[in-house]
């Protein structure tokens, strides 16, 4: 009873200085008075403590595992879970030629980099050592937690480090994990439109898994609102450039608290602006995500050889804790969440981050220039919103694979200047694709950036591929199969988040199985000139299921007229593709029983865009030639086979099709 008493005084004491600090903050939040100042505790010598009179952070200690987060009473993390299952670093890796295995990665060495009233940082740090091969990931790897006076929320980053002598190894994944109070937390948004009530994790577990296990029915759920709905964590995903801010907001007899996930800047992040990548999903779970094989498959996988060396900062992102008095306000705490991500971007390069790794504004480098377009001899045009950017030294379009280096992208104004800033020093490419017109851009020369240097580039100019005129095209260049048509979702299989939204229809689930429904004894055919690529014109070309639960490929065929051929000529067939997924596209020009195709990809890609709700994957441009003694005068058939159906998810999306007639002579 002794110890129970002292319990219940503990207890109640901390509801009154909580509360205490709660009014004290509103009070300093509403006028101008100082923030009380920040204070370390490390008494306890398993658990360190940072608090700044808004925000409580307690972490394991040595392992740096978030144990509870606090701006109030409750702790908003989930206090049933483990202690290292509730804020962690994970890593999936694997050594070259081995299965994969997920980490948590658990410090053993606990530090104060900085400690004064009004910041503290704190690090724990993860040492390799040879004893840990094959079962530990061979990287120096240290957790940072930052905690300034007057924030409503904390940094944190990480360092990974490969001293010399360190074994080959494959890094699939980085992140970091928060799992909130799940009592609570019901309420997801991800962006101006996606927001919802969400169901739970018990929803889920009694539900009917549907084609592979992130997807269920849910079959019982605990409240009407989900019931005959699908649940799946992709369907929540973003591209990089648009997953800047998402989380979760309480629903429960308290006032409304509101966590965010806050990533001030891409740099960090891998495979460049239109990687997409997991957001916040079922759990309730916010992941900040800085490397996966999501949407790409392991050809952007962090592939280390022997004794390779590496260093980056990955991060920080803030995570940022707001709230309001009564529900009827609860919508708020998402505007607030985007007004602080502004905040936040206008900080970065942040000056106050104690790693000397991670480089403020005065010690980075600034890249100027414009692009223009020249295609096929036709006057140069301002590069209208084209994405420009640096990464690590490669060939054309390398960036979209790259893993390793930072990465600053930029989308230019519509005369085509850019401006990139805050670029950490190093050896870079300049790389660029524009919107509406096909392939890569490649600055032929090796950038390097200093110190504060600055870089004029002037005028560049991008001849995108073209060998002749356009006889005809299908679709828009813009990496996404978007444009084309999208069926609507099995009623029985929906997300209601997305039933009115035809700019995210393409995230319901199953539309692939639509294809047979739509085409159940032959396949797609597009006549150009009588056929519209919005309605006419499949946004995948995937398998068709059969009657015996099997699938089989498909062949599509576009049919064309063409009037006096020239002979002898080339003509180009450009093929563009938004995705491929074990798949292995085949073209034949009008003979659809050539033993060879015409032109064959091979297999290629392991994005898995079909199956997880991406309208892209990976970029691929395919220019193939075509001698005109393979087409005809009259009716022409391209077909284009995609001749793998193991499985409903093997296929591709494309972004864009034309055919071009021989170029034309000069006279």
């Amino acid at each position: 009873m002794k110890v129970e008493s002292v319990s219940i005084f503990q207890w109640w004491f901390r509801v009154a200085v909580q509360l205490s600090l709660i009014l004290l903050g509103a009070c300093y939040r509403s006028v101008s008075t100082s923030p009380p100042p920040v204070k370390l505790n490390t008494e306890n010598p398993h658990q360190v403590v940072i608090d700044n009179g808004i925000i409580s952070l307690n972490l394991s200690n040595p392992e740096g595992d978030i144990i509870g987060i606090y701006n109030g009473i409750k702790n908003v993390l989930e206090a049933k879970n483990k202690e290292d299952d509730r804020g962690y670093l994970d890593v999936v890796w694997n050594e070259p030629g081995k299965h994969g295995m997920f980490q948590r990665i658990r410090g053993t060495d606990f530090s104060v980099i900085a400690a004064n009233e009004n910041i503290v940082e704190i690090s724990f740090l993860r040492t390799w050592t040879a004893s840990m091969k094959g079962s530990s990931v061979p990287m120096n790897i240290d957790k940072r937690y930052i905690l300034r006076r007057g924030d409503y929320g904390f940094y944190s980053y990480a360092i990974f480090n490969r001293p010399s002598g360190l074994p080959a190894v494959e890094i699939d994944q980085i992140r970091i994990v928060f799992k909130l109070d799940e009592t609570r937390f019901h309420y997801m948004a991800i962006s101006d439109t996606r927001q919802r009530n969400m169901p739970s994790v018990r929803d889920r577990a009694s539900g009917q898994p549907l084609a592979y296990p992130e997807a269920v029915l849910l079959t019982n759920s605990s409240e009407q609102q989900f019931k005959g709905e699908v649940d799946d964590k992709y369907q929540y995903s973003s591209e990089n450039k648009d997953n800047t801010v998402h989380g979760w907001i309480t629903q429960d007899g308290l006032a409304p608290v509101g966590f965010w996930l806050i990533t001030p800047s891409n740099e960090f992040r891998h495979a460049g602006p239109v990687k997409q990548d997991l957001t916040s999903h079922v759990g309730p779970t916010t992941l900040s995500m800085f490397v996966s094989t999501h949407y790409a498959g392991k050809e952007v996988t962090m592939a280390f050889g022997e004794g390779e060396t590496y260093k980056k900062v990955f991060g920080p992102v803030f995570v940022y804790l707001n709230s309001v008095p009564n529900k009827s306000q609860f919508r708020s705490l998402w505007s607030d969440a985007v007004e602080q991500l502004s905040n936040e971007v206008r900080r970065w390069p942040y000056d106050f981050v104690g790693s000397k790794d991670f480089l403020p504004p005065n010690q980075r480098g600034t890249v100027t220039g414009r692009l223009l377009v020249q295609d096929g001899g036709k006057r140069d045009q301002p590069a209208n919103n084209a994405y420009v950017g640096l990464a690590l030294p490669g060939d054309t379009g390398s960036w979209q694979k790259e893993s390793k280096g930072y990465q600053f992208w930029i989308q230019a104004d519509k005369a085509g200047h850019f401006l990139i800033k805050n670029i950490v020093p190093g050896d870079y490419n300049l790389y660029a694709w524009v919107p509406g017109f096909i392939g890569d851009y490649r600055y032929k020369t090796k950038i390097t950036i200093e110190r504060g240097g600055n870089i004029n580039l002037n005028s560049l100019v991008y001849n995108p591929p073209r060998n002749g005129p356009t006889l005809w095209e299908i679709g828009i260049p813009d990496r996404s199969a978007a444009e084309f048509y999208m069926p609507d979702p099995n009623p029985k299989l929906v997300n209601r988040l997305f039933q009115n939204d035809k700019q995210d229809k393409f995230r319901q689930y199953g539309l692939w199985e639509r294809y047979t429904e739509l085409y159940p004894n032959h396949d797609l055919v597009y006549t150009v000139g009588v056929s519209d690529y919005h309605n006419d014109w499949f946004y995948a070309q995937v398998t068709r299921s059969t009657p015996e639960k099997s699938y089989m490929p498909t062949t599509w065929q576009i049919q064309f007229q063409l009037k006096n051929i020239i002979m002898p000529g080339n003509y180009t067939f450009q093929v563009a593709l938004a995705s491929t997924t074990n798949a292995r596209l085949e073209v034949r020009f009008n003979d659809l029983n050539a033993k060879l195709p015409h032109f064959s990809t091979g297999l290629k890609g392991d994005d898995n865009a079909i199956a997880r709700h991406g309208i892209h994957g990976l970029y691929r441009l395919h220019t193939i030639a075509v001698g005109s003694n393979h087409l005809v005068n009259g009716k022409n058939t391209i077909y284009l086979t995609q001749s793998k159906g193991i499985s409903p998810f093997m296929g591709v999306m494309y972004d864009y099709v034309r055919l071009e007639s021989p170029p034309i002579k000069s006279t």
